[in-house]
């Protein structure tokens, strides 16, 4: 285990530090003590290391990654695991807005609960909350899961294209052009995989399906008002 401590080292040489490693390396265990809300920790990795952040960070932590796996003991700030290309993010706390946006791949894990925007034009991410989101999550949502095990905000899926959604709770409201979906088979195994690696105890037949009722695909004048 390789301990870099925030009260004693700069964020650049931490991040300098970890941008270093590579497939090849033999220091795969690093922990990082005394983050106090400090940003962009651990961002842009591209190697197969582990990183456990010791407490609560600030905006774009684990933003970039790519193959690493970052565990975060407290709570996030904003953007959390942003454009996030594989790898795994876990947070044991809450998570502030857009929380995985734009993310291409990867599963990022919120075991708390997760503010408005989450998964925000999600590009191929697996997104696994077991509390509740807030407002305008998934708004553009492309491609990839959100799986939210408590409630979802007002606007869920807003614009969405062909992200699937599942809420085990109640919705406030759907976006634009987002409706329930018929939960079938091939979805079933999907959550059932999801809330494994997610370590959730929840029953995927417990949960509601939505996505894109696909009117705004191309424009049409008796939808305009939808736009």
């Amino acid at each position: 285990m390789q301990t870099i401590d925030l009260a004693d080292s700069t964020l650049r040489a931490l991040n300098k530090t970890l941008y270093a490693q590579s497939e090849t390396t033999n220091q795969t265990q690093w922990e990082i003590l005394n983050p106090k809300g400090a940003h962009a920790i651990a961002c842009g990795l591209d190697a197969p290391i582990e990183v456990t952040v010791r407490g609560s960070t600030g905006y774009y932590c684990a933003g970039m990654n790519q193959k690493a796996t970052v565990n975060i003991t407290g709570s996030a700030g904003p953007g959390v695991a942003e454009n996030m290309m594989s790898g795994k993010v876990v947070i044991d706390g809450d998570a502030s807005q857009y929380a995985g946006a734009t993310g291409h791949g990867g599963l990022l894990v919120i075991k708390g609960n997760a503010s408005s925007r989450c998964g925000i034009s999600m590009k191929g991410i697996d997104i696994v909350v077991h509390g509740n989101i807030g407002h305008m999550s998934a708004f553009m949502a492309q491609s990839g899961n959100l799986v939210v095990c408590g409630d979802a905000g007002d606007a869920l899926g807003d614009s969405c294209y062909e992200a699937r959604l599942f809420v085990r709770g109640k919705v406030k409201s759907l976006g634009t052009d987002c409706e329930q979906k018929e939960m079938r088979p091939e979805h079933i195994a999907i959550l059932t995989e999801l809330l494994a690696e997610a370590g959730s105890d929840a029953r995927p037949e417990e949960f509601t399906r939505y996505g894109s009722a696909r009117t705004l695909y191309n424009f049409d004048v008796d939808n305009a008002g939808a736009y």
